[in-house]
C-alpha cells in the first residue's frame, strides 16, 4: 500500500510526464508561427522600401494600418499625400533641369522583437542613398543615416506598420 505522500508524488510525476508533450507541442507551434511571422514582417518591410523608393503612394499606404503613422504624418490619406507630394517635388525639380538620381532606402542589422503574438517591434539601422549603378556618374551619395524602431501589428492575419519611427530617442 502506498502512503499519502508517496501517492501524491507518484500522481504529480505522472501529471508532469503527461503534460510535457503538450507543452512541447505548443512551444513547437509557437516557434513555427514566429518563424512565419518573421518572414512576413521581412516581406512587409521590403514592400515598404520599394513603395517609397518608387514613389508609389498606393503601395506605400497598403503597408500601414488605417491609422498608421510615419513620424507626425498619420493616417492613410495623409501618408498617401506625403508620397504624392514627394513625387511632385521630384518631377518639378526634373522639369527645372535638375538631375534627380534614383533613391534607395537601405535597411540593415534588422532585429524583430515580439511583444506578443500580434505585435512586434522592428529595430534597424537605415541609410538613404541617391545614385545610379556602379561606375555611373555621379557616384552614389549617402544623404542620411539613422536608426529606427517601428511598431508592426497583425490585422486580420496580415502584418502592417502601425508606427514608423526613424529617429527614436532611446
Amino acid at each position: 500500500m502506498i502512503c499519502g505522500k508517496k501517492l501524491a508524488g507518484v500522481v504529480l510525476a505522472a501529471m508532469m510526464i503527461v503534460a510535457t508533450p503538450g507543452t512541447a507541442i505548443a512551444s513547437d507551434a509557437d516557434i513555427i508561427r514566429e518563424a512565419g511571422d518573421r518572414t512576413q514582417i521581412d516581406a512587409l518591410m521590403w514592400q515598404y522600401v520599394r513603395a517609397i523608393d518608387s514613389f508609389d503612394p498606393d503601395a506605400y499606404v497598403s503597408v500601414f494600418t488605417p491609422d498608421g503613422a510615419f513620424g507626425g504624418t498619420k493616417g492613410r490619406d495623409a501618408l498617401h499625400k506625403m508620397v504624392v507630394d514627394l513625387r511632385k517635388s521630384q518631377d518639378d525639380r526634373r522639369a527645372r533641369g535638375e538631375q534627380i538620381l534614383a533613391m534607395h532606402h537601405i535597411v540593415t542589422n534588422a532585429s524583430i522583437e515580439f511583444v506578443d503574438k500580434d505585435h512586434a517591434r522592428y529595430h534597424y539601422y537605415w541609410m538613404t542613398v541617391f545614385g545610379g549603378a556602379a561606375g555611373v556618374e555621379p557616384a552614389p551619395r549617402v544623404a542620411a543615416v539613422g536608426r529606427g524602431v517601428d511598431d508592426v501589428v497583425r490585422v486580420d492575419g496580415k502584418w502592417l506598420i502601425k508606427t514608423r519611427n526613424v529617429a527614436p530617442t532611446d
